[in-house]
């Protein structure tokens, strides 16, 4: 059976109370990078690029059955970490879905105050991106 978002933001919050320091997260987010759904090389061009990032961040997104689902890449390992904590709870969700959900799970494991300011802001545009393809595939939908 497929997780809800709550369920998906849980385990994510779960996964993160296991370590003590943020020397270990910042490790498990570069693991979470490792196992990033990769976008295909056709879509690591300039028109899917997240701008707003301090690195390059490609995301891509594919509407089927009703559900948008994400690959990306970056060219930074904790990059890639933090797209993944993103597309693991959003990918094969509605639009609508998507566009209700409040993300507080990224403020639950404390990653905004753990990050750079540049790496924040960066968070804040892959956000702002997903929510713009939801919003897009939401009037396809319709």
């Amino acid at each position: 059976m497929e997780q809800t978002l709550q369920e998906a933001e849980q385990q994510i919050i779960d996964e993160f109370e296991l370590f003590e320091d943020w020397m270990d997260k910042y490790n498990y987010i570069i693991e979470l990078g490792k196992e990033l759904p990769l976008i295909d090389p056709q879509y690591k061009t300039e028109q899917y690029l997240i701008s707003g990032c301090q690195s390059q961040v490609w995301l891509h997104a594919d509407f089927k059955d009703g559900k948008i689902n994400f690959t990306a890449d970056s060219d930074a390992i904790i990059t890639k970490g933090i797209i993944n904590l993103l597309i693991r709870v959003l990918s094969g969700r509605t639009p609508q879905e998507i566009l209700d959900c409040s993300l507080d799970y990224i403020d639950k494991i404390g990653l905004k105050e753990h990050l750079s300011p540049t790496r924040s802001n960066g968070l804040v545009s892959m956000i702002k991106q997903i929510k713009l393809y939801a919003l897009g595939f939401s009037k396809i939908g319709n």
